[in-house]
């Protein structure tokens, strides 16, 4: 009610002072202008939470997964594995350094396309996660006991865990050969 007054009295005013056009020429033109603007702020504050939304679960690399359970659908459907990397993205030198000369690489990339699922539980110190998926990277770390980073657990697709890696040196090549010692044993 005291915004229809609102608009009202500022009709009127603008209208005493612009006395080029008739009064109902100028309602109808604030009117308009009120609703533009309206539909304007609304539209930009719906795609400001949509794309917050949509960013709240995607924080992982491109290929990886964030959701164990969605993990876990993919690895029974398709008879893979899951590796997961509890990782400190952007803080721990260890998985930064695993990241780049490992999961970064076209042949690590050819590997995991044909035998892994892939989950990345994050544990970033300048990247802001949503509050669920703090709770459900919290929850995995638990429950597959990780010490430290980076911890990388692999698992069948009922979640068991079927062994356990971490930084090696050697590159793609020395990384995959211990994860097709897991996968055939």
């Amino acid at each position: 009610m005291r915004r229809a007054n609102f608009v009202q009295t500022s009709v009127r005013l603008i209208a005493a002072a612009d006395r080029t056009r008739p009064p109902v020429a100028q309602d109808a033109k604030l009117l308009d202008t009120f609703a533009v603007k309206q539909l304007r702020s609304f539209s930009l504050l719906v795609a400001f939470f949509l794309a917050l939304d949509a960013t709240a679960f995607a924080d992982a690399k491109p290929g990886w997964l964030t959701d164990i359970k969605q993990a876990k659908d993919r690895a029974k459907s398709d008879k893979k594995l899951i590796l997961v990397d509890f990782t400190g993205s952007d803080w721990c030198g260890w998985c930064i350094k695993l990241d780049k000369e490992v999961f970064s690489r076209p042949e690590f990339k050819d590997y995991a396309d044909k035998n892994l699922v892939l989950l990345e539980v994050d544990f970033p110190k300048r990247t802001e996660l949503s509050a669920a998926q703090k709770a459900h990277n919290m929850e995995l770390a638990e429950q597959y006991q990780v010490q430290g980073f980076p911890t990388i657990i692999v698992l069948n697709g009922e979640g068991r865990k079927v062994g356990e890696l971490g930084y090696m040196p050697g590159g793609p090549s020395a990384f995959l050969a211990e994860l097709d010692k897991l996968r055939k044993g």
